[in-house]
């Protein structure tokens, strides 16, 4: 019997040394058993069986490259940031490009990746450091007419069409580059390497040596990345991990403001934000951007609020406009742009059923931002609220004007965070008159702050009309 129990143990064990493991092709996260699913980065369809289970393996001690030394006698010069000559730039990455570093910038087809770098590049080459722009999605020419069109031409730039891993590297042996950008890294492949480019060896292979080959150089490197439909950095996930500052570019292509966020940065903060203006000459940082967002009038005009948003650190005042027309069908329209949906139909409900306007369920309601800017944060609650509520009833809310906090179903306006800094920023803009939560806090001198409790302390901003002005029935009853 125990003769025939250690037989069976030993057939166990030998049958699960043979049998197959899987592997997810976009993050790397291994499994015993097939999944439709990778449970790591939520990809369907890409787990696929790579052969038996790795053996053990022992690793002994070798030569060390560097002897280790207390931490005070390390030189923290080498990590100085190097400002890139763009300043919004310099303003998300914590100062500029540290030698050797690695960045990986992610943003949408056509959004200015290209534009952006290739800018940034000019600038470094002007600074009389070797600059070496490598595109392997677009021909030398192609990137000549662009440099050509924003101006970005210097005896220190050097630009190279390769697809190809080993003659990028040996561009670096020959050119000896500062700043290295390649454009982008999908498109680039390893002879040595099985499979596409873009795919999760040769991604894993290339970003591999383009960072062994900037630390060893002290070479800062700028790598474009693709993304994907949901907007997440297309590759496997493991590009994310091994590069040290994450930048994504954002922007609606059909306006000119593009933000840089900083999703991972080993060197600064992540809560910097950095504005540009693309247009036809090239792209501008924008040291004020706030002028983008909002219409400049002599009079004030109904269905219109603004608030102040903060993206990352930075304060934006932004301009919510609403309009409300007669619905010619059964079912009456809801359209926000820049706005999110949930946030617009949850506060019309708070206004019907808390703020007592009950024309708005039987109307066609349009609701958006100006300048292109997107606003998902609750504190721009309260604006989007007034600026329904001006619609509704066809009156303007006073002139200088801004509105902050989070409204609840309930019917309260909730403190938010920043509440001090989003009324510097309207107060240097010219504002003079802002309904906040309650409690703001130091408030600007010469600014005049009004604290509301709920939607009913709020509505009452609106300005009340006389008889002859106002219609026979705006929905509102005060």
């Amino acid at each position: 019997m125990a003769a025939y129990t250690v037989g069976a143990m030993a057939a166990r064990t030998k049958s699960a040394k043979d049998r197959p493991s899987y592997r997810c092709t976009e993050c790397g996260w291994t499994t015993a058993k097939w999944l439709g699913r990778c449970p790591e980065c939520q990809a369907w369809g890409t787990v696929e069986e790579f052969g038996g289970a790795p053996a053990v393996r022992t690793t002994a001690a070798g030569r060390v490259s560097t002897a280790a030394l207390p931490i005070g006698q390390v030189d923290s010069r080498q990590a100085t940031a190097r400002p890139t000559g763009v300043g919004e730039l310099d303003r998300v990455l914590g100062g500029g490009l540290v030698p050797g570093a690695v960045v990986l910038l992610a943003g949408e087809p056509g959004v200015g990746k290209s534009t952006l770098l290739l800018d940034v590049a000019a600038k470094a080459a002007s600074d009389e450091h070797r600059t070496l722009y490598v595109t392997g999605e677009e021909s030398a020419s192609q990137v000549r007419m662009r440099a050509d069109r924003i101006r970005a031409i210097d005896d220190h730039l050097y630009l190279a069409a390769e697809t190809d891993l080993s003659a990028v590297l040996a561009h670096l042996d020959a050119v000896k580059p500062s700043l290295l950008i390649l454009d982008s890294v999908q498109t680039v492949a390893s002879p040595e390497i099985e499979g596409a480019p873009g795919g999760m060896a040769q991604v894993r292979e290339v970003a591999g040596a383009l960072i062994r080959a900037s630390k060893e150089r002290g070479m800062s490197t700028l790598l474009v990345g693709h993304v994907t439909k949901e907007g997440a950095i297309a590759g496997p996930r493991l590009l994310e991990h091994l590069v040290d500052v994450v930048l994504s570019f954002e922007g609606d292509r059909h306006a000119r403001l593009r933000l840089v966020r900083g999703v991972k940065n080993r060197y600064g903060a992540t809560d910097e934000v950095g504005c540009f203006e693309l247009h036809d000459e090239g792209i501008t940082g924008l040291a004020d951007p706030s002028g983008l967002f909002l219409t400049r009038r002599d009079e004030p005009v109904p269905g219109t609020c603004l608030t102040v948003t903060l993206e990352g650190k930075r304060p934006l005042v932004a301009e919510v406009q609403a309009l409300t027309v007669d619905s010619q069908i059964p079912s009456p329209r809801r359209t926000t742009s820049g706005l999110e949906t949930s946030r617009v139909s949850m506060m019309l409900a708070v206004l019907e059923q808390r703020g007592r306007i009950s024309s708005l369920g039987k109307r066609d309601i349009y609701s958006a931002t100006v300048g292109g800017v997107k606003l998902s944060e609750p504190a721009a609650d309260l604006a989007i609220a007034l600026a329904l509520a001006s619609a509704a009833s066809d009156t303007p809310l006073p002139k200088n004007l801004v509105a902050i906090g989070e409204v609840g179903l309930a019917g309260e306006v909730r403190r938010v965070t920043g509440v001090q800094r989003r009324l510097a920023e309207a107060h240097r803009l010219g504002f003079t008159h802002a309904l906040v939560p309650t409690d703001p806090g130091k408030v600007p001198a010469g600014m005049r702050v009004t604290e509301v409790a709920d939607m009913g302390d709020a509505l009452r901003a609106l300005p009340r009309r006389s008889r002859a002005q106002a219609p026979q029935e705006d929905g509102v009853r005060r």
